[in-house]
């Protein structure tokens, strides 16, 4: 069973049917209960940082999140969802992240337009189940970004080389859409969804 995070602001439709052409059972949920309580748990995202932070923060999901993770548990985060896991953004001062990752994500460096949309070239930079191979090409829509770091897993390029892709035990997180990559992107869904420790 994938759980779908629904803090109101995830590309939820997509997200799911993507798990489902899989045959992966799907549940969206905005309960505590049923974050903390999930096998896989799926953090989407689209919007502003500290919008999502507030919306979280009033669903009480901060503490379900963290207890989620606690547990060693697989979840993934996609684009605003990445993002997330870190500890604050430049989008939203103030506002705090989850704090899975340290690091603060930054936005493009003037002169560059943002959003930046499109499709990249996925480059690993580290061994990961999500990457195995070489990469690919993935489709992007985002205006911050976070910098290389320990948890970088894979890189691409607008301006600055940054994190694609992290991951910090079994908590992973990509900064492209995977539901919107085509086939590139079922692939690494289904290998998300193949990681051995989803069992409770």
């Amino acid at each position: 069973m994938i759980t779908v995070v629904d803090y109101g602001m995830g590309n939820l439709r997509n997200v799911r049917r993507a798990f489902e052409s899989l045959g992966e059972e799907v549940l969206v949920t905005a309960s505590g209960n049923e974050v903390a309580n999930a096998s896989m748990l799926v953090l989407p995202g689209v919007g502003a940082f500290g919008e999502a932070v507030k919306r979280i923060d009033d669903l009480r999901l901060r503490d379900p999140l963290i207890h989620y993770v606690g547990q060693g548990l697989p979840l993934l985060g996609i684009c605003l969802g990445m993002q997330l896991l870190f500890e604050a953004s430049e989008e939203s001062e103030g506002a705090a992240g989850l704090g899975i990752l340290k690091g603060t994500v930054l936005r493009f460096a003037q002169g560059l337009h943002v959003p930046h949309i499109g499709w990249n070239d996925v480059v690993p930079k580290n061994p990961s189940l999500l990457f195995p191979g070489d990469g690919g090409v993935f489709y992007f829509v985002h205006s911050y970004y976070a910098p290389e770091c320990d948890a970088t897993i894979a890189t691409t390029g607008y301006g600055v080389t940054y994190s694609a892709a992290v991951q910090k035990g079994n908590v992973f997180g990509v900064q492209f859409h995977p539901e919107k990559s085509e086939k590139v992107g079922l692939e690494m869904l289904k290998r998300f969804c193949e990681v051995k420790d989803a069992k409770r």
